[in-house]
């Protein structure tokens, strides 16, 4: 099968371990086994007597009572047998497209957003239509548009909420409209929900698990609990068929997720409230930094997140963003990833949820390489 390749993907994987200034990366800044249990206050002493004395099994193939009860504390309406563990959020969007699309299907899929969301559905032979999002509209889909892509035979729609790389939030009434579309000719919707609970506001961030009978939730450890280290990610939704298809794919491709990482996820996931508030002040406190700085640039621009931990800034300087952002890397050691790998050319992602001091340097560095254009 061929693929396009995975272009933000294969940036990061060329330049992020050799990066001085990393503020290309998209998880709230990453905790170790100390630090979780220094946030949770749990006795790291028996934890680890306990797991040390456990065999090392495929273990709980469907995943721990632990785990999916942890997980469906994060909805409204989830039960335990509705969640399938994958391994992490990217196996979880590739599990979802190999169960459900068949070639000549009709996907519709947004941009930009993580190209696994059109990519892999148009490697499998899908009829891919994609829905811009412009700036215009504050980076939130045209309704009237996707009422044009969706046709009687679409399978699936894609988006991603809240958006990577722009930080854009779709709120519950917008989501609700989009069901509207999707029921009106049976379709499922798949939801990107990684960044979900990561918001600028104070308030309930609406999944489309709980607003749909075939909407289709996925997400991770990775972003919003810091804890990109376990490959740890899910697929959530009410409707029987699609699980029943996972749970049979699941069966040729994935089997089990490995006990170590249930283990750690179903701990963080027991202290959740916790994690939840350590990210949210750091993604809301950066934010106000990186638009601190960008109010006092006179060559970028941006719209300002809503949620997540990624903006796309623009700049108005005449060179291509592969090129600006490699440049930038050789001269002073900051890393970004360029716009062309979201197809949004003149710009680059920024991921604003690092420990402080990067993000201050790498913006520091950012301006001192702007001015020396």
């Amino acid at each position: 099968m061929y693929i396009k390749p995975f272009a933000v993907e294969e940036w990061m994987n060329a330049y992020e371990t050799g990066a001085r200034y990393n503020i290309a990366e998209t998880c709230c800044d990453s905790v170790s086994l100390d630090t979780l249990f220094a946030l949770t206050g749990e006795d790291k002493a028996r934890f680890f007597a306990e797991l040390s004395a456990r065999r090392l099994t495929y273990g709980d193939i469907v995943g721990s009572d632990a785990l999916r009860s942890g997980i469906c504390k994060l909805y409204k309406t989830l039960r335990p047998h509705e969640v399938v563990p994958t391994h992490g959020a990217a196996g979880a969007n590739y599990h979802v497209f190999c169960s459900l699309v068949s070639p000549r299907d009709r996907v519709v899929s947004i941009m930009p957003t993580y190209q696994q969301l059109y990519s892999i559905p148009e490697a499998l032979g899908a009829d891919v239509q994609i829905l811009h999002l412009r700036q215009e509209n504050d980076y939130l889909p045209d309704l009237d548009e996707l009422r044009r892509l969706v046709t009687p035979d679409t399978k699936l729609i894609c988006i991603n909420n809240p958006n990577n790389p722009t930080g854009a939030l779709m709120s519950e009434d917008l989501l609700l409209k989009i069901v509207d579309i999707a029921r009106s000719a049976d379709a499922y919707i798949l939801c990107d929900e990684v960044y979900r609970h990561l918001t600028q506001q104070d308030g309930w961030s609406a999944s489309i698990v709980d607003l749909y009978e075939k909407g289709i939730s996925v997400s991770s450890m990775s972003k919003v609990f810091s804890l990109a280290g376990l490959r740890m990610g899910w697929i959530a939704t009410h409707d029987k068929a699609a699980l029943a298809a996972f749970l049979s794919h699941r069966d040729y491709n994935l089997i089990s997720c490995g006990v170590l990482d249930d283990a750690v996820a179903s701990l963080a996931l027991s202290h959740a409230d916790a994690m939840l508030a350590r990210n949210r002040a750091l993604v809301r406190e950066n934010l106000q930094i990186l638009d601190d700085w960008i109010a006092a640039q006179p060559h970028f621009y941006y719209t300002k997140p809503q949620a997540g931990t990624t903006a796309l800034v623009y700049y108005d300087f005449p060179i291509p963003s592969y090129e600006f952002c490699k440049r930038l890397y050789d001269e002073t050691g900051a890393f970004v990833t360029p716009g062309d790998c979201f197809e949004q050319p003149q710009s680059m992602r920024i991921g604003y949820a690092c420990n402080k001091p990067s993000l201050h340097d790498g913006l520091a560095a950012l301006a001192a390489f702007a001015k020396s254009l």
